[in-house]
Parts: structure tokens; C-alpha cells; sequence
């Protein structure tokens, strides 16, 4: 809307413009980093078969991928801070793709972990550098719903690109599915770079005030309640490690069941769809209900899914992964919202960071962890395994929901 007479833009509608521009950003990044792991669960069979591999080497490539995510995001977050969000978020998606090309060189195993790490190092940018670019850009609106269709676009990246790499898979070789994905992060890195560029997000302000550190109880990461972000910690170290054991091993159940290569990709793009609705409905979820109940809710019927499946014939276990999908993923929607609640905005970067370190240190160590049960005690065993470590997070939310309690500002359950 204009002021009368004048043809000047209001405001509030540019803030509203510069709020979307920071969604979308966040959201496309999302979506093509989540998309490129994602794809790579579709082709861990593959390589299991060309190379030869035992199952715990397979866990071991997954694990590298996440490591790598683990080792980096903490910096990242503090380079953010100190140079803004765009060009390490731009940079670590033009690393991505390039890696992601050079895969289908890779001449054995050991290249293969190697470029993997790359993969895993240009991913590690955007988790802690998207959310706190969104978060920051909802400051005075709907962060936690801001964030919920963050994370609906990063599952968006995940069931689109494993159905279209099944597709070319069906077609082609697996090589064309690395290059053709590798381009795509490419592409996706220089419209990053235009949108931010124009949109002059994620540029650290020339007139940043100083972090109120008294607010952060006198530590230099912001957080405003240890108890609480400890508690949310690692309810976030559980519920990555399961997803990760689970989703690197269901293919492997799916073939054990009768399936092929196809039906197995099949089976993680019906798990990433539901895991689309279930981290957008989640979000929303947790602002009705409150964030333990939803947290409590997500993972006992997670849990309880995972054993069901292991017990179901091959076509009603296909039928089972959406609904398993939405609780299996929609819990994390929660959990990045508190994260926002429980720190600082200034030191958010860095909060985040540290939050998916936590996540990404857990699921680089659960898949080959469960890839030893796997080899030892069966895939079955493995499986029913990983349903049982979901249940942890139970006495955690309650954790949670005391500190929560105790600060009626962060929003209890």
C-alpha cells in the first residue's frame, strides 16, 4: 500500500517483502541440502552392491556425511554472526554440489567417504545459518510457524529428489543421479547469492547493537535457561540418531521383505512425504498443544511404528511409512522452534549451531553403531533396536517441561 499521494511503499510492506525473501532463501537452501542426503540413502544399496560393502561400512559412509555436518556447523554459526548469514550459506551450497558431481568418479570406497565428507562439510552452512536467518527475519512475527514451513520445505528437498533419482535410476545409471543433482546445488547456489545479494539479507548490519549478555545469564552462547536447552539437547541427540539408523537401514528392510532397489526408493520418498506434513503440522501442533505434549505424542508413536514395521509383510509395511514419516520427522519442527525461545536473538546463530552439532554428532554415530547390531544380530534386531532408543527422549521431555515451567516466557506444554 502507498502513502496517499506520495507512491512511496509503507514499511511494514517492505518488511513483509524482505520476510518472504528470507523464507525463501532458507527454504530452497533447506530444501536442496536435505534433498542431496536424502538422495543418498537411495544410493547406499547400490554402492553396498558395487563395492561389496558389510553394513557397517555402509553406516559408516552416512556417519561420515554427518561428522562432517557436526564438525563445522559450530563455526559456522560463529561466522554468521561475525560476517552475516549469505555468502557461508552460499559458499557451503556451491561445495555441496561440486562434491556431489565428483562422486560418480570416485574410483572405491575410501574416495567415496572422502567426497561424501565434502558433501557433508558445504551442508554444514545451512542448518545454523537458514534458521537463524528466518528466525531473525520473523523476530516480531510468527517465528515458530516461520520455522515449521522452514523445515516443511527442507522435507519437500527430501521426497522430491529420492523419487526423481529412482526415476533416473530406473532409466540410467546411478552417475547420472550424482552429476545431474551436483549441477542442480550449483544452480541453487547462485540464485542464493542473487536473492540475498538484492534482498541485502543475512549481511551483518553496519549498526548491530551489542549482544545483552546479562539477558544470557553471563555466557557467550545466549541461552537463557542451560537446564532446558541441555534437556532439548539430547531429546535432539536421540531423535536424530534414530532418524538417521532408521532411514540408512530401511532400504535394507525393505529388500529383506522382498522388495528391489526401486521399491526401497519407493519406500523413502512415502517416508519423506509424510515427513513433510508431519514437520509443518508439528510446528503448528506444538503452538496449540504445547511442546512436550507433541514431543511425547511424535516419538511414542515413532517408536511403536518402527516395531510394526519390522513385523508387517512387504505391502502393508509400505503402507505404513507416511504415517510413519510424519512422526518420525515432525518432532524436529518442535524442537527448532524452542531453541529460538530459549536464547538470545543475537547469539542465535551460534545456539543453533551447537543444536544440530548435537544432532548431526548423534546421527553420523548411530548408523554404524546400528550397522554393527546389523551385521551381528540381524537388520530385524537392528531395527526394533532403534525403536527402543526412541523411547529415551521420554524422561527427557519431562526434563524439558520443568524448565520449561520454570521460565513461563518460553512457552511450557
Amino acid at each position: 500500500m502507498n502513502d496517499a499521494g506520495t507512491g512511496i511503499a509503507r514499511p511494514h510492506a517492505a518488511a513483509k517483502a524482505l520476510r518472504r525473501r528470507a523464507l525463501f532463501a532458507g527454504g530452497t537452501a533447506h530444501a536442496i541440502h536435505d534433498g542431496l542426503g536424502a538422495t543418498m540413502y537411495v544410493l547406499l544399496p547400490i554402492w553396498q552392491q558395487e563395492l561389496g560393502l558389510l553394513l557397517t561400512q555402509v553406516g559408516l559412509l552416512k556417519s561420515v556425511y554427518s561428522g562432517a555436518m557436526a564438525s563445522f556447523q559450530v563455526p559456522a554459526g560463529f561466522l554468521g554472526e561475525r560476517r552475516g548469514e549469505r555468502m557461508p550459506l552460499v559458499v557451503g551450497t556451491a561445495v555441496s554440489g561440486l562434491a556431489f558431481l565428483l562422486l560418480g568418479a570416485a574410483p572405491g570406497f575410501i574416495a567415496l567417504l572422502a567426497t561424501i565428507f565434502l558433501v557433508g562439510i558445504g551442508a554444514s552452512a545451512q542448518h545454523p545459518l537458514a534458521s537463524s536467518l528466518v528466525a531473525r527475519a520473523y523476530e516480531e512475527g510468527s517465528r515458530r510457524a516461520a520455522l515449521s514451513i522452514y523445515n516443511f520445505a527442507g522435507d519437500v528437498g527430501k521426497f522430491l529428489l529420492p523419487a526423481a533419482a529412482g526415476l533416473i535410476l530406473s532409466l540410467g545409471d546411478w552417475r547420472l543421479v550424482t552429476s545431474g543433482f551436483g549441477a542442480s546445488a550449483l544452480a541453487v547456489a547462485a540464485v542464493l547469492f542473487a536473492v540475498l545479494v538484492v534482498a541485502r539479507l543475512g549481511a551483518k548490519p553496519a549498526d548491530a547493537p551489542a549482544a545483552p549478555l546479562a539477558e544470557a545469564k553471563g555466557d557467550g552462547w545466549g541461552v537463557r535457561d542451560w537446564r532446558g536447552f541441555q534437556a532439548l539437547g539430547l531429546i535432539q541427540v536421540v531423535d536424530d540418531g534414530s532418524r538417521a539408523a532408521f532411514l540408512t537401514f530401511l532400504p535394507f528392510v525393505i529388500t529383506a521383505k522382498g522388495g528391489s532397489i526401486a521399491t526401497a526408493g519407493l519406500a523413502l520418498t512415502l517416508v519423506f512425504i509424510g515427513g513433510a506434513a508431519g514437520k509443518f503440522a508439528c510446528g503448528v501442533l506444538a503452538e496449540r498443544f504445547g511442546v512436550i505434549r507433541t514431543v511425547l505424542v511424535t516419538e511414542v508413536v515413532t517408536a511403536s511404528a518402527i516395531v510394526l514395521l519390522v513385523l508387517l509383510p512387504l505391502t502393508p509395511a509400505l503402507l505404513l511409512l507416511p504415517i510413519l514419516g510424519v512422526v518420525l520427522n515432525g518432532t524436529s519442527s518442535v524442537l527448532y522452534g524452542t531453541v529460538a525461545e530459549l536464547v538470545v536473538p543475537e547469539r542465535r546463530a551460534r545456539a543453533f549451531g551447537l543444536f544440530y552439532t548435537l544432532g548431526s554428532v548423534s546421527g553420523g554415530v548411530a548408523p554404524t553403531v546400528f550397522g554393527v547390531v546389523s551385521d551381528v544380530a540381524g537388520i530385524d534386531v537392528s531395527m526394533t533396536a532403534i525403536g527402543a532408543f526412541v523411547l529415551l527422549t521420554i524422561p527427557l521431555a519431562f526434563i524439558l517441561s520443568r524448565a520449561l515451567a520454570a521460565a513461563p516466557t518460553l512457552h511450557p506444554a
